[in-house]
């Protein structure tokens, strides 16, 4: 059998090559999706007020407390 001057390096060159070109592909379709949408949207983080009342309604902290904490974030 004659493989000629690539040997068995021909057949890895072209499975690597076609291994690039499909995640390229797949990185551009991510990329796309994700522009699309405006770009990763940020995180709705909770107010420091919804966080305390919260913490309230799970009875983590006293009436007292919550009263004193809201007053200092008012």
């Amino acid at each position: 059998m004659d493989w000629g001057m690539m040997g068995w390096f021909g057949p890895i060159m072209m499975l690597a090559f076609w291994a690039v070109i499909i995640i390229a592909v797949i990185f551009l379709i991510r990329w796309l999706m994700v522009s699309s949408r405006g770009g990763i949207s940020p995180r709705t983080e909770d107010s420091a007020l919804e966080i305390l009342k919260k913490r309230y309604a799970r009875g983590e902290i006293k009436k007292e407390e919550f009263e004193q904490m809201k007053k200092d974030l008012s």
